[in-house]
């Protein structure tokens, strides 16, 4: 300890120091100012009614889905006897027809499972025959393929039968 008693005052802040305080203290208030009036949501705006009503559905879903299956299948049919695919092209056709109504109607995933794996799910027989007689040995076999008619018969059955 020196020698000396006397006390001296606390060192003061120079005045540009209060000033640069007050600033970034108003900046940081600023910028939350404008973080909370960017993220606000949006005043909804009110829409008039639709002057033309909507009209009721007359037909089940279900039954819209049958129809535009049954066409697709139709349009295969139509395309083999054509000449325009040959009979492994068409009975792959078939098999993504009937598999993309199976996905579409159940929630399946039938596209991409196996036919073992469409067996353990314990899914609708005529699925299970339809791709086990016709489609598997018509697109994976080198011999003959199976007659797209009888897959497009089988494609059918699986519409029209599926639960």
């Amino acid at each position: 300890m020196s020698g000396t008693d006397e006390l001296y005052p606390p060192a003061q802040y120079g005045g540009g120091w209060i000033l640069l305080a007050i600033g970034v203290l108003v900046l940081l208030a600023g910028a939350a100012w404008l973080v909370i009036v960017l993220t606000r949501p949006r005043r909804a705006i009110p829409v008039a009614a639709s002057p033309v009503p909507v009209p009721a559905l007359t037909a089940d879903v279900a039954t819209v889905l049958r129809q535009e299956y049954l066409g697709a299948i139709a349009q295969i049919e139509a395309d083999y006897r054509a000449g325009v695919t040959d009979a492994r092209r068409a009975n792959l056709d078939l098999s993504r027809t009937v598999r993309g109504f199976v996905n579409e109607y159940s929630g399946i995933e039938a596209p991409v499972l196996a036919l073992d794996d469409l067996v353990r799910l314990g899914v609708h027989p005529a699925l299970i025959d339809a791709i086990g007689r016709n489609y598997y040995p018509s697109i994976f076999r080198r011999t003959a393929p199976i007659d797209p008619l009888v897959g497009a018969e089988a494609a059918r059955t699986v519409v029209t039968t599926w639960y």
